[in-house]
């Protein structure tokens, strides 16, 4: 670019509030797994402790679209900062003498109010993208792969320092430590924000956050799909699996565990993040039109489905857990991260090439709730699956997910072919 955009300052404070946002998002994520586990819960209780946070984020980004488009997208952002911090101080008046379904149900209504925080700041950071990026030479794909890659390296070391923060402080004192950093990025974005980012508009109508787009649709039913088969592995099911093979059940072991399961989980995020921010050069965006890299997106979730299935052999050929067998999760899991980050990446930018830029806020919203139902149902099969067949039925949905998405990928259409 020669000259800087209108509005690009307020973008880069919006950005820098929803890295920080996200550091914590992370490590709250595996704080929490990680220390109800080491208490007792379920599989499958684990799983509920989520599930919450992944309903109220249907509901979230259906009125956040709506509320940054009538209120301004400041005001989203506002809310979700402080939202969060408020959930991150309820978090640690958790009582320990609670009976376990007690404490269930209190943090999953703390997760639900975390998740509302998420998707407010998430919805006010994506929208922005489309009201300042260049569109020539392929500058939209670029901007949006480089926030949303940025944003997952985040949230990956959020991973580890979650997992850092348990094993070194314990849960309060890093979730009180959390707290504390966010509120004072909180007060330093209200009192500093520069000016640049739209106001909304008075008209707007709850009822335009749904989408008459076919191609909307069904991008949002293929993304749905897309991030089921990642969280229903992801959220339970491999953590816990590496914390049984990794952990011998001394403090010491745990610790040991804590650390290498974190460590993972932030590789992988960490990975897909770099690779989502590259996936323009990956995909030679710049030189392929609209209908062809909404072919790629098809293409690429046919390519990603083999390497679920391909491990779910691996799994039910295997005898129990076996070092051949980590190691092999391991790499299969870091080569489906990249493809699902090109995945992701392509999806990221086809909301925002299908939407106008008057109701992008509301398509971006109805765009992460469909997101967001995905990681709910993915949520739920997580600790179901992993309860009734282990790891091979895990790996098995997320196979049979990834197919979904793929077929609905295949519905979108060139808009001029069709207009």
């Amino acid at each position: 670019m020669t000259q800087k955009p209108e509005g690009l300052s307020a973008y880069i404070a919006v950005t820098a509030a929803y890295w920080a946002f996200m550091l914590t998002d992370g490590a709250l994520r595996m704080l929490v797994l990680l220390h109800f586990h080491t208490m007792g819960f379920s599989p499958v209780q684990l799983a509920y402790l989520f599930v919450l946070y992944e309903i109220a984020g249907i509901g979230t980004n259906l009125a956040a679209g709506w509320i940054a488009a009538r209120f301004g997208l400041t005001s989203t952002l506002y809310a979700g900062l402080g939202l969060q911090v408020g959930a991150l101080l309820l978090l640690t008046q958790l009582d320990p003498n609670w009976a376990i379904p007690a404490k269930v149900a209190f943090v999953m209504i703390v997760q639900g109010a975390s998740g509302v925080a998420k998707d407010l700041a998430k919805m006010s950071s994506k929208s922005a993208v489309k009201l300042l990026a260049p569109t020539e030479d392929g500058g939209l794909f670029r901007w949006v792969a480089l926030l949303t890659g940025s944003k997952n390296a985040v949230k990956g070391l959020g991973f580890l320092l979650g997992a850092g923060l348990l094993a070194t402080f314990g849960f309060n004192w890093a979730v009180l430590a959390m707290a504390s950093v966010l509120g004072v990025i909180l007060i330093s974005v209200i009192l500093f924000m520069p000016p640049g980012l739209p106001k909304g508009r008075k008209g707007a109508k709850f009822s335009e956050v749904f989408s008459k787009s076919p191609n909307i649709n069904w991008l949002c039913l293929s993304r749905m799909f897309l991030f089921g088969a990642r969280d229903v592995w992801f959220v339970v099911g491999i953590p816990i699996y590496f914390y049984a093979v990794l952990s011998d059940g001394s403090e010491t072991g745990n610790r040991a565990a804590f650390f290498m399961i974190g460590t993972f989980m932030a590789a992988w995020i960490i990975l897909y993040g770099a690779v989502q921010a590259s996936a323009p050069k990956i995909l030679r965006a710049s030189d392929r039109s609209e209908p062809q890299l909404i072919c790629a997106a098809r293409d690429w979730a046919v390519t990603l489905f083999c390497v679920p299935a391909a491990l779910t052999v691996a799994v039910a050929l295997s005898s129990g857990p076996a070092t051949w067998l980590t190691i092999t999760l391991v790499i299969g899991l870091l080569i489906f991260g990249v493809i699902f980050a090109v995945n992701s990446s392509l999806h990221s930018y086809l909301i925002l090439s299908f939407s106008q830029a008057e109701r992008v806020t509301m398509d971006v919203g109805f765009y992460y709730m469909a997101n967001a139902a995905g990681r709910l149902l993915g949520t739920v099969l997580s600790g179901l699956t992993y309860q009734i067949g282990g790891l091979a039925m895990v790996l098995g949905t997320a196979a049979t997910m990834v197919a979904l998405s793929a077929m609905a990928s295949d519905r979108m259409q060139d808009r001029l072919a069709v207009g």
